[in-house]
């Protein structure tokens, strides 16, 4: 399975974007879904994650403005992120586990958010 995100730019305060990541390789769906991020210094951190069964989960810093969401269909998972600060600079990754708990990780998007 390959997991290939994309949607990551420059954003000034406050601005928004949104990340995909889309699997690829097996005909099976994945069952969680999510996104983690890694700031320069720091360990790979928990942003969300979404079930099959769409049941969502959030890290503390970003409720409230960040909202994630999967197509099935399409194997793809979204962070929409709103309301972004500069503290969430990162690389995000997408990441998703299989029913029979392998974790396959994406190759990261890097998110700058600057004035």
């Amino acid at each position: 399975v390959q997991l290939q995100a994309s949607g990551g730019g420059l954003v000034e305060p406050g601005g928004s974007l949104k990340l995909s990541c889309t699997a690829s390789g097996s005909r099976f769906s994945l069952g969680t879904m999510g996104w983690h991020r890694q700031a320069p210094g720091n360990q790979r951190d928990l942003v969300a994650t979404v079930s099959s069964s769409r049941i969502t989960n959030y890290a503390d810093s970003v409720k409230g403005r960040f909202t994630i969401s999967r197509d099935n269909a399409k194997k793809t998972v979204y962070l929409q992120m709103n309301s972004l600060k500069p503290e969430d600079t990162a690389v995000y990754y997408c990441k998703g586990v299989s029913y029979g708990g392998t974790v396959y990780w994406g190759q990261g998007t890097q998110v700058t958010v600057s004035s």
